[in-house]
């Protein structure tokens, strides 16, 4: 089975609400391509500006984090109702910065994906090492234990229709990108991992994104392999360079 492409930019902290309709509107054009599913995942305050913008276009708004409860007093998070009301389809989840410098676990991570497939948010789950996790050899069982984590009690109905991300933390935002053959090797062990979890069927369906570095000079190489099934961009989303890593044929 073919699945679609998934190209999503994180847009991390960049960008006031009016700065986003105009990064929407220039990119609107540029990544009108049918044949991917095009998200950009947005700051909060971004998010009904960007849908605003985003009308009528193939570009879906994601958020880039929720809470796992439904409400109450958690001063500044944001619930899954809240991103629904207003039309958000998809949500990065446990992405490598959320994990260094606000003390997301793979514990919470499982209990923000549980949350988001309840209402109905696709979640984009992230998974990746660091430089010397890799050095240490340990990569395929760090990222084994990360996503077995994170999709504990998620059946295989629901695991289908998720979204992963392997970002080596190594290569995110420092210009290093794993080489097509790294990130093909990691990603193919991702879908073992699934099989081995809820067989054959939802590991063939189940798309796999590599992040880290991604650009309009490397995407057609990464989203040629077998196992990878688009990109999660960061720097390169925000500007019209992403037209060229949506449109890499």
């Amino acid at each position: 089975m073919a699945r679609k492409k998934i190209v999503a930019g994180n847009w991390k902290m960049n960008k006031s609400p009016s700065e986003a309709v105009a990064l929407v509107n220039e990119l609107k054009p540029l990544v009108a391509n049918q044949e991917v599913d095009v998200v950009f995942c947005v700051p909060s305050i971004d998010i009904i500006p960007a849908l605003e913008a985003a009308k009528g276009s193939n570009i879906e708004i994601g958020a880039q984090n929720l809470y796992f409860e439904e409400s109450g007093a958690y001063t500044g998070e944001i619930s899954a109702t809240m991103l629904t009301d207003v039309g958000v389809k998809y949500v990065v989840i446990g992405h490598s910065e959320r994990r260094e410098y606000f003390a997301e676990t793979d514990e919470t991570v499982n209990k923000k994906v549980l949350k988001a497939i309840e209402h109905g948010i696709t979640p984009i789950v992230c998974c990746g090492e660091t430089l010397t996790q890799r050095e240490q050899g340990i990569t395929i069982d760090l990222i084994r234990q990360q996503i077995k984590i994170a999709y504990q009690n998620v059946s295989a109905d629901q695991a289908k229709t998720t979204v992963i991300a392997y970002e080596p933390i190594w290569a995110i935002g420092t210009g290093k990108t794993a080489t097509s053959d790294q990130a093909q090797e990691v990603c193919a062990a991702i879908r073992t991992c699934i099989r081995e979890v809820y067989g054959a069927a939802v590991a063939d369906e189940i798309r796999i994104q590599y992040g880290g570095s991604v650009n309009d000079s490397n995407a057609a190489e990464l989203f040629a392999k077998g196992d990878i099934d688009g990109g999660l961009v960061g720097g390169a989303s925000l500007k019209a360079d992403f037209g060229k890593i949506v449109n890499y044929k």
